[in-house]
């Protein structure tokens, strides 16, 4: 391997201050999750004045695609913990295998996330619809950004990976992308229940 490929490897005692990923990705998810917890007790507020329009809208929504995609989000955050787990043990070819199956998992969720808001925009039910469909795109519209995002960083990372550019010596990048892509996967987890479920 080429030596630019293979620095020193990183301080160990600095991990021990540092969160994985670093202390700003966790500054950002801090403040990510706040802006979805506020906005879903918004969400619980309003409809506890008209439960029956929400539960007549909820109803519209498609609760297979929703599971789907849930299992799809939750299977690629276990293959992006693996990647992780596989690089710092310097098998990059595993590594790259696993991050492709996390891309894959991701783009499954993007394909059929899109696939239920052409249905909902083909049946009338977009912005301004009625006060749940509002917070059904803003939710999910502003969560749909969030992993084509992280499709992007992880494709990126997964084209240094396969370059040799990340090993077992420099993957501090690809855990600042984990960290972000499993926040992907929680933020979801609990829109999921709250947005489709509850009633």
């Amino acid at each position: 391997m080429k030596e630019t490929n293979s620095p020193a490897p990183p301080s160990h005692d600095q991990s021990a201050y540092y969160p994985p990923g670093g202390i700003l990705i966790w500054m950002i998810i801090f403040l990510e999750f706040m802006t979805f917890a506020i906005a879903l007790l918004v969400f619980l507020y309003q409809r506890q004045y008209d439960p029956e329009l929400f539960n007549n809208a909820q109803g519209l929504l498609n609760k297979t695609l929703g599971t789907i995609n849930t299992l799809a989000l939750v299977t690629s955050g276990f293959f992006m913990a693996t990647t992780i787990r596989q690089l710092q043990q310097g098998h990059q070819q595993r590594a790259f295998k696993f991050i492709l199956l996390t891309l894959l998992f991701g783009l499954l969720f993007l394909v059929l996330k899109s696939f239920e808001y052409h249905d909902k925009l083909h049946h009338g039910y977009g912005f301004g619809y009625n006060r749940f469909f509002n917070f059904y795109w803003l939710l999910t519209g502003f969560h749909f950004i969030h992993v084509l995002v992280g499709v992007v960083i992880l494709s990126y990372m997964a084209v240094k990976i396969k370059q040799g550019y990340y090993n077992q010596h420099r993957f501090e990048d690809v855990e600042t992308g984990a960290v972000f892509w499993h926040m992907c996967d929680l933020i979801w987890i609990f829109l999921f229940p709250v947005i489709y479920l509850i009633h």
